[in-house]
């Protein structure tokens, strides 16, 4: 029976500093050790849709690059940038110029002291370049890219440096009709396209094949026969083979996730991937994680990037996820989503091997009870009641029946556990606040009891700077003798969010049971004449919270998996698999106390 290790050496000894680095006071938020998606940012409010007088905060199309050992997120459409030194406080930078407009899904690129930036366009636009991308300093690099032929682009554009050879490269597309191009640039004229004719210096890439490649079909669960899109190309040189990565379907759904295809050059010829999708969470919290890119940390793990749907206050809402990436011992690309939306570490060296960072702290409050202080009066038609906050599902909300300090979310848990973390996701309801400003900031206090009725702060916001958190994310500091708080209620107190509603999509609580966990179950796997789709059935387990299936294209290569709850299915329709590659299955069970050991693996007949 093949098995995953469940808590590996590195993924100890990164627990070990935590509790150590984290026994201190309520409040201390410079000592976090481990992050959770989705990312705990200050997400711009987006301004798109001021004529429509929509206001929501939004991220999307992210890019982290590692720069002199710091990092630098670029996100569609925020004005700015956001830095950090530890991948968990990231700090916005206000640019000291900008281009003629925000930027949309950016390329950005650092190469050697210099960081390279450019936007998607379809007209004339330059590069910039920053040796102080932390004090927001932009200087021109060129003026002006020279312009291709219409609907080309380059839209949804990524910079490649080849250290290997000092050869540049830029890669782009965001269409259901055109393919991924690629062109090469030219250092010595300002890294316009090589050649003397733009129209001539890009070639295609590859086109989507949803006949062949099921993850690329589009709709929920690749469900709908609208023609699929490809964007957010990114190139990863590994092992001396290039690894061109490109999303698909389409942002807007659950099954929003990246591919990639290799080749021995950088423009190829290129060979499709049989393992694709590389990145795909199609079922949890934080859905979706395409169009993104992959980069190292400054221990030398590999990070690949994502975009999460959210989709209630305009199709484009969403949000930013990253999750642990790596390749195997067959150069095989990887991106880890089991538990992806759950607390991970951050890492203090370098890894060795597969899902390592996962914190084991477990989902505590999922479907139960919540009690709220207050509940907006709204029509009959909607629901804004205090249980949607745990039902895992982001577009379901609570609203306060008024935004001011002391509204409280309660928790029952039902039991005792240890309280290891707190994740608060804030939805922006019929909100008019349309640019991000020093009044827009979040600000609450996380308190713990054990009957309910005595309850003490054991996290509070208001001790540090002001921030707004639209994805909230807060280690529970362990006591002075280094055990966890224990509690059987968890309570969200409120104190101050921007704008005239108070509401929250996700109050969400991460930690461990006393008791065991749920025993492994077994599943079947049947391939249908279609390829690209299998039947997975499994056995439901007494006392489990959810399921993982696990899959892949060989028994020790289970890199995809879908995560259901226990109220819902026991059977389901996997459509993202390639056609005439072999493929293998395996569940395991979970509750508040961990995960059971993986099944026997399958293989789809």
């Amino acid at each position: 029976m093949f098995r995953l290790s469940f808590i590996s050496t590195f993924a100890l000894f990164a627990l070990a500093v935590h509790a150590q680095q984290t026994a201190s006071r309520p409040g201390a938020a410079s000592s976090k050790q481990t992050y959770c998606n989705p990312m705990d940012i200050s997400y711009r409010y987006n301004f798109e849709q001021l004529n429509e007088r929509i206001s929501y905060r939004s991220g999307a199309d992210p890019v982290i690059v590692n720069h002199k050992n710091e990092y630098y997120l670029f996100v569609t459409i925020q004005g700015g940038w956001w830095h950090s030194k530890d991948m968990s406080n990231w700090n916005y930078v206000v640019p000291d110029k900008w281009p003629m407009e925000d930027m949309c899904a950016p390329a950005a690129m650092s190469v050697r002291d210099t960081l390279y930036l450019f936007q998607s366009t379809f007209e004339q636009r330059p590069i910039f370049i920053s040796t102080e991308p932390e004090k927001g300093k932009l200087l021109f690099y060129n003026r002006w890219l020279p312009r291709l032929p219409k609907d080309i682009g380059p839209w949804d554009p990524a910079l490649f440096h080849d250290d290997d050879t000092d050869k540049w490269y830029m890669y782009w597309g965001s269409s259901n009709v055109y393919p991924i191009f690629g062109a090469e640039l030219d250092k010595s004229r300002n890294l316009t396209y090589a050649g003397n004719n733009p129209a001539e210096a890009y070639k295609a890439m590859f086109w989507l094949d949803p006949y062949n490649h099921g993850w690329e079909r589009f709709g929920p669960n690749h469900s709908d026969p609208f023609k699929p899109f490809t964007e957010g190309a990114w190139m990863t040189k590994y092992n001396g083979k290039y690894y061109l990565q490109y999303g698909a379907p389409g942002t807007e759904y659950n099954v929003y996730g990246n591919g990639t295809y290799v080749g021995k050059t950088p423009l190829g010829p290129w060979e499709y991937a049989p393992y694709n999708p590389i990145a795909y969470k199609p079922g949890g919290y934080a859905t979706g994680c395409g169009h993104g890119n992959t980069f190292q940390d400054i221990y030398g793990n590999y990070w690949n990037t994502g975009t999460s749907w959210i989709g209630v206050n305009w199709g484009m809402e969403r949000r930013i996820v990253m999750n642990p990436a790596g390749f195997d011992k067959d150069d095989q690309m990887y991106v880890i989503t089991r538990f992806g939306d759950f607390p991970h570490h951050l890492p203090t060296q370098k890894g060795t091997g597969y899902n390592e960072l996962f914190t084991g702290w477990m989902l505590l409050n999922y479907k139960k009870p919540i009690v709220a202080s207050s509940t907006l009066a709204v029509a009959p038609t909607d629901t804004v009641t205090a249980d949607r906050v745990a039902d895992e599902n982001p577009r379901t909300f609570w609203v306060a029946g008024q935004n001011r300090p002391g509204e409280t979310l309660t928790t029952d848990l039902g039991a005792e556990y240890d309280i290891r973390a707190v994740q608060v996701n804030y939805f922006d309801y019929k909100l008019d606040i349309f640019n991000s400003d020093s009044t827009v900031y979040t600000q609450f206090k996380i308190l713990t009891s054990m009957d309910g009725k005595k309850f003490e702060v054991v996290a509070d916001l208001t001790k540090e700077p002001k921030k707004d958190h639209a994805c909230a994310y807060v280690e529970i500091p362990v006591r002075d003798n280094g055990k966890p708080v224990r509690a059987r209620y968890v309570r969200y107190e409120h104190v101050y969010t921007a704008g005239k509603h108070l509401s929250i999509n996700g109050f969400r609580v991460f930690g461990n049971g006393l008791g065991k966990v749920t025993a492994p179950t077994t599943m079947t796997a049947k391939r249908q004449k279609d390829q690209r789709n299998a039947d997975l059935t499994w056995k439901k387990v007494p006392g489990a919270t959810g399921y993982n299936i696990r899959w892949g294209i060989a028994p020790d290569k289970l890199y995809q998996t879908y995560q259901f709850w226990s109220d819902h299915t026991d059977k389901f329709e996997l459509r993202a698999l390639n056609v005439g590659v072999p493929y293998y299955f395996a569940i395991e069970t979970f509750n508040e106390n961990g995960v059971s050991s993986l099944s026997n693996v399958v293989k789809a007949q």
